[in-house]
């Protein structure tokens, strides 16, 4: 998934039961601001990729990003998941700006540690019900 890294060439042919991510999937598409198609792979070591696209200009979009930093980088010194949530985007100079070319990555960094269970912490932590943005505000006001 990183800019000129090769790996995800690789992950093209390794697909995978997509099972395992039909609950991560289910919630991303009900997220505020995420929108278009959100694609889904294993890599050959068995670790996951998920990548979607957020409409930036979307008043919730860079709560978003905070949220999902949070939950998947950086949850507690304690307590962090074994994944990586991310910006990717291809060379700014040949493609265009971030409306149209920024996208974002979570990354699985073990291969026991399933999307669903990603989509059951990010389930947990963020507003409930995540769709419903009266919710984000009020978990923004606290």
């Amino acid at each position: 998934m990183h800019c000129g890294n090769g790996r995800l060439a690789q992950t093209l042919g390794v697909m995978g039961d997509h099972r395992d991510f039909d609950k991560l999937l289910s919630y991303l598409r009900r997220v505020p601001s995420i929108g278009g198609s959100i694609g889904s792979g294993k890599f050959d070591d068995g670790n996951w990729w998920v990548k979607f696209s957020l409409d930036i200009s979307h008043p919730l979009a860079w709560s978003v990003v905070q949220e999902f930093g949070c939950v998947l980088n950086y949850l507690s010194l304690n307590e962090r998941l074994p994944t990586v949530f991310m910006p990717v985007s291809p060379a700014p100079y040949l493609n265009g700006g971030p409306s149209e070319f920024l996208s974002w990555v979570i990354e699985s960094k073990d291969p026991s540690f399933k999307p669903g269970t990603a989509a059951e912490w990010l389930e947990g932590r963020l507003p409930r019900p995540v769709e419903d943005a009266a919710r984000w505000s009020a978990a923004n006001d606290t």
